[in-house]
């Protein structure tokens, strides 16, 4: 549990800072007067959040395989702990096998998290009176909805990504993605690839409507309206 806990605030920030970023940029690049774009369209917010699913991705995909690596052990015989686990990992598979999975979670993460954004902002927006600033409830309710939204769509490509960075620690080899869907697909049927999705979708909506609250609260005491 300490490792998820503590990497879990160094990934959201990567993510909300690379996405908000990343909005501010699309949304005043076609503008003369930044003041007249604060209104971004679908297109770009989903693509803000793809972009930030690329660099949550680059930077996190080793913390996300340790993750696994060490909720997955059975015994604590193989991984004394996240470092631990970085090391042998490094001796025995090289720097490459810190990114064990990557390509699953790349196409997990980066269509998944342009779909994480825009339907929050769809339902916010649909949940707030015009000209007004949206309220809690319809930050929570946005939040919740986008968190179900994404795992949805994610779990499938999650379920991959879990058996290819298991692979590397004695689970069964895989040779890639394709690989690992053909298998899985042959031997288990279309059902695997939706192992999880119910218990992560009901975790998804309280854990996400927190999660852009508290997102959305930083953003009013750090960067207040007019500054």
């Amino acid at each position: 549990m300490s490792f998820p806990v503590l990497t879990t605030g160094l990934a959201n920030s990567i993510v909300f800072g690379s996405y908000s970023n990343a909005l501010d940029y699309l949304s005043q690049s076609d503008c003369n007067l930044p003041s007249h774009c604060k209104q971004a369209s679908s297109v770009q917010v989903f693509a803000a959040g793809c972009f930030s699913g690329i660099v949550q991705v680059l930077v996190c995909a080793p913390i996300d395989l340790v993750k696994v690596r060490l909720q997955g052990q059975t015994t604590g015989e193989r991984y004394r702990g996240p470092i631990h686990c970085v090391a042998v990992i490094l001796r025995e598979e090289g720097l490459r096998g810190l990114y064990r999975g990557g390509v699953a979670l790349a196409l997990r993460d980066v269509p998944c998290y342009g779909l994480y954004f825009l339907p929050y902002e769809v339902t916010r927006k649909a949940l707030t009176e015009t000209g007004k600033a949206p309220g809690t409830f319809a930050i929570l309710m946005a939040g919740g909805v986008a968190g179900v939204v994404t795992w949805a769509c994610a779990t499938p490509m999650d379920v991959v990504k879990a058996r290819l960075q298991m692979s590397g620690a004695g689970g069964r080899q895989y040779s890639g993605v394709l690989h690992c869907i053909g298998v899985s697909l042959k031997e288990e049927g279309g059902r695997v690839f939706f192992k999880g999705l119910l218990l992560n979708s009901v975790r998804a909506f309280p854990v996400n409507a927190i999660t852009f609250l508290t997102y959305e609260s930083l953003l009013k005491i750090l960067c207040p309206p007019g500054k």
